[in-house]
């Protein structure tokens, strides 16, 4: 049995705000007696101004915020599932970067998300991530954590089943799905998905969300997840008492569900690899 905490944010354009209360977030988490916090996406800098987010992560002191985490998870005994932050790299764009800390102190395991958000929705909304970002790798990545071997995606990865495959195929036990869901999407979508990755990869989901009107004028849909491998809902911050405030919110994980939801329904070992077409 793992216990988890998993902190719903509504993070803003200050990262030293934001971080304060991820510390804060990170005391709880210990004082619960959580192996793992979980955090969502964009936790450090959530900022739709390109230009003024662009200025804040040349700061020296945002570019010392992984290592300041690093050691607030050591310190806490706590294993710190950042779902990520904004990372500045050489060619002017940046990297959404997922950092999993063990408290054990080594280095990080590190994911960028691979799947840039470009959509334009019927109420108008329009974001074109990849105007700012650099995809990542298509490359699963999975970290050795408390909960088994932990998948790493973030937010959009999640409509791509095929990166839930190569997960599934890794045999993750745990996968976490840091997001910042617009509120027209996650109304729509956020639950059936989330549900369907972890019966496909037969595997837990944890799923920390952004909450709220951020500084930015942006507003999320909340709602942070947890999922066990046969698609039950155990954990719903949107719901009460939580009714989608930040805070944090706790689930015990029973490992020994994933095994048995694998030994039912085999889908992984039964599951072939189907070509795009057949030659005549």
């Amino acid at each position: 049995m793992a216990r988890i905490a998993i902190f719903q944010m509504n993070s803003g354009i200050d990262p030293a705000a934001n971080l304060s209360a991820i510390e804060q977030a990170m005391a709880q988490a210990m004082e619960g007696g959580a192996d793992v916090l979980f955090t969502p996406e964009m936790s450090i800098l959530l900022d739709s101004n390109r230009k003024r987010a662009a200025a804040t992560m040349q700061d020296p002191d945002y570019l010392q915020i992984p290592g300041t985490l690093s050691d607030l998870a050591r310190k806490a005994g706590v294993d710190l599932a950042l779902g990520s932050m904004p990372v500045p790299l050489s060619n002017g764009k940046s990297a959404n970067r997922s950092f999993y800390f063990s408290s054990q102190g080594s280095a990080p395991t590190i994911y960028d998300k691979l799947h840039m958000f470009d959509v334009d929705l019927s109420t108008g909304e329009s974001w074109r991530e990849s105007s700012a970002y650099n995809a990542g790798d298509a490359v699963a990545v999975r970290a050795d954590t408390p909960l088994g071997r932990l998948g790493l995606t973030i937010c959009y990865d999640v409509r791509f089943p095929g990166l839930f495959d190569a997960l599934g195929r890794q045999k993750c036990d745990t996968i976490s799905v840091p997001a910042a869901f617009t509120r027209p999407t996650g109304a729509a979508h956020w639950h059936v998905m989330l549900r369907a990755r972890a019966i496909e990869a037969s595997a837990f989901v944890v799923a920390a969300a952004q909450t709220g009107e951020h500084e930015d004028g942006r507003a999320t849909y909340g709602h942070s997840l947890v999922i066990d491998p046969w698609g039950e809902v155990l954990l719903d911050m949107g719901d009460a008492p939580h009714a989608n405030a930040p805070g944090v919110g706790f689930c015990d994980i029973d490992l020994s569900r994933i095994d048995n939801v694998r030994a039912q329904v085999p889908s992984l070992a039964n599951r072939r690899a189907i070509p795009t077409s057949k030659s005549s």
